[in-house]
């Protein structure tokens, strides 16, 4: 008697233990937040510098207009330096993204454990559609609310309440997120083009109610050039994207990777018996 083999998908919809899917996430991190400090590197830093460059010359400006401070020894270039040079901040940006994907894979991997009992997507299916809701709730909710802003920009009185609401729309991000998904669950005996429309609706409606309750935070200088600000946030908007796009297809690839390895085996225990 010979048995038929099932495909993949019906066998595990993501392959492998925790502790496998744990060290694909990892892998897969690493060379997303890689991916992400390169892109960082070479679109980011020059508009960072830019940045600096108009807040040094606003401090020289200030300074120019209080004499007596200067005189008294508190002059711009006497400042301390700082504790990390520029090189050193544009090179450490590989290891703190790199660490951060990893941290992130490792909560991916966690996520996909989790979601795979719940669905009957394949692996790579799963680990993209994961990836494009984590960067919905993480990245996009909260950046359309509170977008980044270059280093020039921003009161440090502020900065507590500013992380309190970054948070809060974080949690709004990953509750919009979690009710698309369940409305489109809930939706499961209706057409697929429905159930998609009903999910979106719901994610729409929860971020729309979400950005009226929460307070805006507008602390641009009239002055600031406004292409510099827009460039940074584009920057900064390309570097989450570049990370967690690379998260989802590294953790794809090496899913798929991984089932086509595992699959002669399965194969040949098939046609024994």
């Amino acid at each position: 008697m010979s048995l038929t083999s099932p495909t993949p998908s019906a066998v595990v919809p993501l392959l492998g233990s925790l502790k496998t899917l744990l060290l694909r996430g990892l892998l897969a991190g690493l060379i997303a937040g890689l991916l992400a400090g390169t892109v960082g590197y070479f679109v980011g830093e020059p508009k960072v510098d830019a940045a600096i460059a108009i807040e040094e010359a606003d401090s020289a400006k200030a300074e120019a207009h209080q004499p007596g401070e200067a005189t008294a020894g508190h002059s711009h270039g006497d400042e301390e330096e700082p504790l990390v040079s520029r090189t050193g901040q544009k090179a450490g940006q590989f290891l703190a993204l790199g660490l951060a994907g990893m941290a992130f894979g490792a909560i991916f991997a966690a996520a996909a454990h989790f979601a795979r009992r719940y669905t009957t997507l394949s692996g790579p299916r799963l680990a993209i559609g994961l990836a494009i809701g984590g960067w919905a709730a993480i990245v996009a909710v909260p950046f359309f609310k509170y977008p980044a802003n270059p280093p020039a920009v921003g009161d440090p009185d502020t900065i507590n309440e500013r992380t309190w609401l970054w948070v809060a729309a974080v949690l709004l991000g990953l509750a919009a997120v979690g009710l698309g998904v369940f409305v489109h669950k809930a939706l499961a005996a209706q057409q697929e083009t429905f159930r998609l429309i009903g999910g979106v609706a719901a994610f729409v409606l929860i971020v729309v109610l979400g950005y009226i309750l929460l307070p805006g935070i507008n602390e641009v200088k009239a002055d600031f050039p406004a292409s510099l600000l827009w460039q940074f946030r584009a920057a900064s908007l390309a570097e989450s994207a570049t990370l967690w796009a690379s998260l989802g297809l590294a953790f794809a690839a090496l899913t798929e990777f991984a089932t086509r390895a595992s699959t002669p085996v399965r194969e040949q225990v098939a046609t024994t018996g």
